[in-house]
């Protein structure tokens, strides 16, 4: 479903490259791969090997950097972001890469994630006069490496990762070299690849088919690479953990032409919807899904029971997110100007609606509401994942029960409130077994928390871990 429609959105998306002529300009193309993760701001950081410049700015990619912004950041290497808020709020002093100046040498950190310790670690450095310049939980791991004891970047990078305790996926740049850094669970998505002699790195492998880079292999848990004019250097900061990538990733937020660790999203979509009509029976006429991202489940289950796939919703790409107001009567326009319903393929039909997702219910709600204004004599609503049920604390913006339909109905509720006339949502085990992930362990491999509350990390504010008062000193 559309994410600026129903408040399911991901924090960002993160690309680097070292060892090129034009960093900038790809980088560029990278972001514009990676705008589905962020749309409120944008942000580049060179370095030639003397210092960083950067351009950042709120809003697209395309209206951050206009009217020839890119000419001036030359040099060898950059790293660039884009960003939707969950941590730290708007504002343009929290679009990254956050840069940071000072005498012993300049840093720029671009992150995706969400550091869940973070306010402790705040309390612990500003109790040590760290005075912090943004609300974003990145710039903690700026003042770590600061106050760390180590002289070279490599061993205060290390010190400071162990402190973290949540999701991310690092990528800092220095006058001289660049970093990246993947959590111990793995649970953002992060590969690298190589364009000719340059090494690059991005949240998705579809950023390096926009710009022609051979994808190597994804970041692994744990893993600190440094890349620098000598070349790429693997170091561990952290032993993996029990690998723990989002779901939600490989359901929802991954655009259809990236694969996260071997596996296409687009393939693992259709087979969600291949599952789900082996979970469930419907008699139906027609099957639409919800563009982008539900598309690919749609026909999965279109073809797996028969029933024929139509487009039975277009989205109008022409329409901004300034459209899109809290109020709920500019929602409902909102909802009407991004979804327009086609009357003859729907009008008389039994239509399956086939969509990724479920939070607050509002827009299903519209939706449906739509659909049955257009004509059609039946919805049957069905989901290609289980209920969201629990607050996620990585990175997702749904951070209260309170946010989740699901965590305080039942599925006929949840039917009632949307006015269908079913509802049926993906098993677990359904799920899981559709990606096709064969990590061994619990899961395999995958983060189940906002379905099963079962939380890969620490989570309570007051948890204390037990490395940290040995290390934040």
């Amino acid at each position: 479903m559309l994410a600026e429609l129903r408040g399911l959105n991901e924090e960002c998306g993160v690309f680097g490259i070292w060892g090129h002529p034009d960093p900038a300009p790809i980088s560029y193309y990278g972001l514009h791969a990676l705008q589905h993760r962020g749309q409120e701001g944008a942000g580049i950081v060179v370095t030639d090997g003397e210092f960083l410049r950067a351009v950042k700015g709120e809003g697209l990619v395309n209206d951050v950097f206009s009217n020839g912004k890119l000419e001036k950041l030359t040099g060898k290497a950059a790293i660039a972001h884009v960003r939707y808020a969950t941590a730290g709020g708007s504002g343009i002093e929290n679009v990254q890469p956050l840069l940071f100046n000072s005498t012993t040498g300049s840093l720029a950190i671009a992150h995706n994630g969400n550091i869940v310790n973070a306010n402790r670690l705040k309390r612990s450095l500003e109790q040590q006069g760290s005075i912090f310049q943004t609300t974003s939980d990145t710039e903690v791991l700026a003042h770590l490496l600061k106050k760390s004891h180590h002289t070279s970047l490599e061993e205060r990078a290390k010190q400071a990762l162990k402190l973290l305790d949540g999701a991310f996926a690092f990528i800092i740049l220095t006058e001289d070299e660049m970093m990246v850094a993947q959590d111990p669970h793995g649970m953002r998505p992060l590969s690298i690849g190589k364009l000719g002699d340059a090494w690059v790195v991005a949240s998705e492998t579809s950023a390096f088919d926009l710009i022609g880079a051979e994808v190597i292999r994804s970041v692994e848990p744990g893993e600190l690479l440094i890349i620098n004019d000598h070349g790429l250097r693997s170091e561990r900061f952290s032993e993996p953990a029990e690998r723990a990538i989002c779901t939600m990733e490989y359901v929802y937020f991954s655009r259809p032409d990236s694969d996260i660790d071997g596996i296409n999203i687009h393939s693992a979509r259709k087979r969600l919807g291949i599952q789900l009509a082996q979970e469930i029976q419907l008699e139906a006429d027609v099957v639409t899904g919800v563009p982008d991202s539900s598309i690919s489940a749609a026909i999965g289950f279109s073809e797996a029971t028969g029933i024929p796939y139509e487009l039975g919703l277009i989205k109008n790409r022409y329409v901004g997110r300034t459209f899109i107001q809290p109020s709920q009567d500019l929602r409902e326009r909102g909802v009407k100007m991004k979804l327009s319903p086609v009357r003859q393929v729907v009008n008389g039909k039994r239509v399956v609606m086939v969509d990724d997702s479920i939070v607050r219910g509002t827009t299903s709600k519209r939706i449906v509401k739509m659909l049955k204004e257009a004509g059609a004599k039946e919805v049957h609503v069905v989901i290609s994942s289980p209920p969201l049920k629990n607050p996620c604390f990585y990175g997702i913006d749904i951070s209260t029960d309170e946010e989740l339909i699901a965590s305080n109905n039942s599925v006929e509720e949840m039917r009632e409130l949307i006015g269908a006339d079913s509802l049926s949502f993906l098993s677990v085990e359904g799920m899981v077994q559709a990606i096709g992930r064969t990590d061994e362990g619990k899961n395999c491999g995958h983060c189940l928390a906002c379905f099963t509350g079962e939380y890969p990390t620490p989570i309570s504010p007051n948890t204390k871990l037990p490395h940290e008062k040995e290390l934040v000193r």
